[in-house]
């Protein structure tokens, strides 16, 4: 079907001799690299029957495009070499344009189209994913690098370029504001951190190793594509971000962007050609090479954003400065009642955005040695707690009435054979859920 050898030479070196146009794209139709005709057929056949879906779920008053992001929307999408053939290794990521409230319609489709991933995912040998978007709200969104990616590279399979006349601004590197660059190693050093939670757990598999292997690879790009962004050089194409990279010529003095280089090379590799190494040991010592080169990246970068010093992580962990000062104070005190409980919303800081206590504890858990240094537990259960529940706040009222009976005269030898094991706050799960609302 698809004569695939021409489009790419080879990945080594990563150096391509052209830039291709955001729009009109020698690779529009394909959405590999170098995968074989068998793949390319079978994600084409995937998307059709998801599209086929996708219109039986949504009413067709409201339902104005379907198009596909992420790397196959890009045509830079994964290629698994195997033994039976070239394999998709990415998620498939479609964005749904709905007529109408975003929250509403994704009250009344969310979950049929959940289920309907979930039936397709096995037979597509890949994690579909979907979003529900309006163009008004794509149309009124502020610039991001969300929004630059989906707009200036994507595969049509309902609807057509006309739906995105009114999000020219999206397609403008240069409007990525710094913010989205802390944000991406926000999730990508996220990503490091559960890496990382897998490599130190008693058991190991080859899920574990994929796993790994896949987050210190985005690790690896993200930290090159921030620093793209903070100069104003981010592209779509990670192609053309690695031989931007190599070219770039940054002011002040970058004493790590050689390796920074180097890793982004290795990161795009695994992109299009993902390899499992399946030793825990040599993960190891790859995931503390780049999680060392983060935390220079990383403060680098706020540094810069902020108008900072900081020396350490230490320092930033325990800053009380705003982290998020673009964001809209009265608007954050909602957010954190949402997230943290009512509560919250009169707190001394319910004006700073809860993104930031991600980035505090982020940095603590990643790091610093939080478990043996009392007052960094303390920072943590500070910046994840949250409200009790409803379930949790009947259990320890029994559990202190229970204690109150006990000393008791008359009922204290009945309920003094209640035993009550403290349970410790679990910083990690409490960390991964405060993630999840705000990443």
């Amino acid at each position: 079907m698809i004569a695939t050898a021409n489009r790419i030479q080879e990945i080594e070196p990563v150096v391509t001799p052209f830039e291709p146009l955001p729009v009109e794209r020698s690779r529009e139709k394909f959405f590999t690299l170098d995968g074989d005709g068998a793949l390319e057929m079978h994600i084409e056949r995937t998307c059709k029957k998801i599209l086929a879906g996708v219109q039986k779920i949504i009413l067709p008053q409201q339902l104005e495009g379907v198009l596909l992001g992420g790397g196959y929307g890009r045509g830079e999408g994964g290629v698994l070499r195997t033994q039976n053939g070239d394999r998709p290794y990415n998620d498939l990521e479609f964005y749904i344009l709905v007529r109408g409230n975003d929250w509403l319609n994704q009250k009344i489709y969310g979950r049929r189209l959940h289920r309907l991933a979930q039936s397709l995912s096995p037979e597509a040998g890949a994690e579909i994913e979907f979003k529900i978007i309006s163009r008004k709200t794509l149309s009124e969104s502020p610039a991001s690098m969300f929004y630059y990616d989906l707009v200036s590279a994507h595969r049509w399979f309902l609807g057509d370029e006309s739906l995105l006349g009114a999000c020219e601004h999206h397609r403008q590197a240069r409007d990525i504001p710094m913010s989205e660059a802390t944000r991406l190693l926000m999730n990508r050093c996220s990503g490091l951190l559960f890496a990382k939670e897998r490599l130190e757990s008693k058991s190991f598999d080859d899920t574990d190793a994929d796993f790994v292997s896949r987050n210190i690879a985005k690790a690896q790009l993200a930290l090159g594509d921030a620093v793209l962004t903070v100069f104003g050089q981010y592209h779509w194409s990670a192609l053309v971000r690695n031989r931007r990279l190599l070219e770039l010529e940054p002011d002040g003095d970058l004493s790590w962007i050689s390796e920074v280089r180097h890793h982004h090379e290795a990161g795009l590799k695994f992109k299009f050609h993902p390899q499992i190494n399946s030793s825990r040991e040599a993960l190891q010592l790859e995931h503390e090479k780049i999680s060392a080169l983060a935390q220079q990246v990383w403060l680098w970068l706020e540094n810069r954003r902020l108008d900072c010093h900081f020396l350490s992580m230490r320092g930033y962990a325990l800053s009380s400065l705003n982290k998020c000062p673009e964001t809209d104070a009265e608007r954050n005190k909602l957010v954190n009642a949402k997230v943290f409980g009512f509560h919250a919303y009169f707190k001394t800081r319910s004006e700073h955005h809860p993104r930031e206590r991600v980035l505090d504890a982020l940095a603590i858990l990643l790091w610093l040695p939080w478990r043996e240094k009392s007052d960094l537990q303390r920072c943590l259960e500070k910046q994840l707690k949250h409200d009790l529940s409803v379930g949790e706040f009947f259990q320890l009222a029994i559990v202190k009435a229970i204690k109150l009976f006990s000393g008791f005269p008359v009922v204290g030898k009945f309920f003094s054979g209640f035993e009550f094991m403290s349970r410790q706050f679990d910083f990690m799960d409490a960390y991964r859920k405060l993630w999840c609302e705000v990443k």
